[in-house]
């Protein structure tokens, strides 16, 4: 974090300031900050979040044993000698750091602020983009999916005046979610990547999904730039908005009128190859990252670029040089005998159907596709269609082994077995650990194996058990 006294952070936070040992009110700090006990180093900051499972003031004594020297705390921990901010709502004081850190870094540097958001596609989009930028300054992003209401804010804390590039990653909670921490920056560059049924459960359905998606393109500068995904028309229709708001508006995606478009796609079990064309100049792209569905992720990370003054050539040949998205999102694990791609680290109908046919382009004729499939979650009322509509996918794709793990996903694995995959070509095992034990002597050299569920079903952690075992 920038250099700001005690008793600027307090005013900021409209904090009540307990000082401890020799801190006095123009005692200066700059370290990091954190919600994690664990992450605290010397100089840091220690905001003490209470938690559905835990409570953050009972680590404010190990936070000060590990080098915090100040905790922002809703309640005094007066057993721990450490200054302490005393505030109303500690997340809402993560906020309003944020907000004033970015704003003084704007004041005296050249920062540029991008926003991505969307339902699927963010943190690779994210990871595609930090990459191009990193190549021309500073650059701050998120670590893992820091997009919610205390990720995003930790991430923005995370800018100097040395800070040429904050790339912003931002899901939705539910309606006015973006809208709030977009709010805090004000983005230059606003990215929505696509509506899909991803948390639709939560917004009531997928047109309430859209107008959560457009906060971020309302919530950018006026005078700044929308870049939206031309194949997608609720996103499309955004440039709506954007121009209302005075807003330049950049269209990426396979459509011929997108500014940043890619043609000959062609998969294979090594990445994807296409030819981006933008600005009238075709330019080749072999990105190592599997699956078709990554190319409009790449195609909005080089529109985005483009904005900030990053040529499309210069670009591309960064983005050759990324081998994965991110851990546990297509992650090729395993050996030459067993290859898996674990991508279980989320999952809507979309990604699914995505990986499904990704697993089915990749697999040569001599090779099995084995597909280890749990449930996606947050889908609302139209959770057991959307599990049929995966169970028949992948029936129809031609999936020769589909292993459907939990309860949760039971009418995946029915829809399959109703579509003709049964003969034990589709089995329903009742938990990881079963499906590991099955899966240990069921997989057979030339196996082609994707695993894809929702976090919250764990299967990551499958994935990387059969990638350790047949690496």
């Amino acid at each position: 974090m920038i250099a700001l006294s005690l008793a600027e952070i307090a005013e900021i936070l409209h904090g009540e300031l307990r000082l401890s040992g020799a801190d006095t009110p123009s005692t200066v700090v700059s370290g990091t900050v954190d919600t994690d006990s664990r992450e605290m180093t010397k100089g840091s900051i220690f905001v003490a979040k209470p938690g559905d499972v835990t409570d953050g003031h009972r680590f404010v004594g190990a936070a000060a044993e590990a080098g915090a020297v100040l905790a922002i705390v809703e309640r005094p921990v007066d057993e721990v000698a450490i200054t302490q901010i005393v505030v109303p709502d500690a997340v809402e004081a993560l906020a309003d750091l944020a907000r004033e850190v970015v704003t003084r870094v704007r004041a005296v540097g050249d920062l540029r602020i991008v926003g991505i958001t969307g339902s699927n596609g963010k943190t690779t989009t994210k990871n595609f983009l930090a990459r191009i930028l990193s190549d021309e300054g500073e650059t701050v992003a998120p670590v893992r999916s820091y997009n919610n209401e205390v990720g995003a804010p930790l991430t923005m804390l995370r800018v100097t005046p040395s800070t040429r590039f904050l790339v912003s990653e931002f899901g939705a909670a539910g309606a006015g979610s973006i809208a709030r921490l977009a709010g805090l920056v004000t983005p230059d560059v606003s990215v929505v990547l696509m509506v899909g049924l991803a948390h639709a459960g939560g917004f009531g359905g997928i047109e309430e999904t859209a107008k959560a998606k457009a906060e971020l393109v309302a919530a950018a500068r006026p005078e700044g730039t929308a870049v939206l995904n031309t194949d997608d028309p609720r996103v499309w229709a955004m440039r709506e908005l954007a121009e209302e708001r005075g807003m330049s508006v950049i269209g990426f995606g396979q459509n011929p009128d997108a500014a940043v478009r890619a043609e000959a796609l062609e998969v294979t079990a090594s990445g994807t190859t296409c030819v981006i064309v933008a600005e009238g100049v075709r330019t080749p792209l072999r990105l190592q990252v599997l699956g078709a569905h990554h190319v409009s992720n790449a195609l909005a990370a080089i529109a985005a670029a483009g904005v900030l003054g990053v040529p499309a050539p210069a670009a591309i040949a960064r983005l050759e040089s990324v081998e994965i998205a991110e851990r546990w999102r297509m992650q090729p694990m395993g050996g030459e005998r067993v290859r898996i791609i674990n991508d279980a680290y989320n999952a809507s109908p979309d990604s699914m159907a995505a990986a499904l046919r990704t697993l089915a382009q990749i697999t040569g004729p001599d090779e099995r596709t084995v597909a280890v499939l749990g449930a996606m979650s947050e889908l609302g009322e139209t959770a057991g269609e959307e599990h049929d509509r995966i169970g028949l996918l992948a029936v129809r794709l031609n999936i020769q082994r589909i292993v459907v793990v939990g309860p949760e996903a039971r009418r995946l694995y029915l829809a399959a077995v109703g579509e003709g995959s049964w003969d034990s070509e589709a089995v329903h095992l009742p938990d990881q650990d079963a499906a590991f034990e099955y899966l240990k002597t069921e997989l057979r050299e030339g196996d082609r194996v994707l695993v894809k569920s929702s976090n919250s079903v764990g299967l990551r952690h499958l994935g990387d058990r059969l990638g350790e075992l047949f690496s």
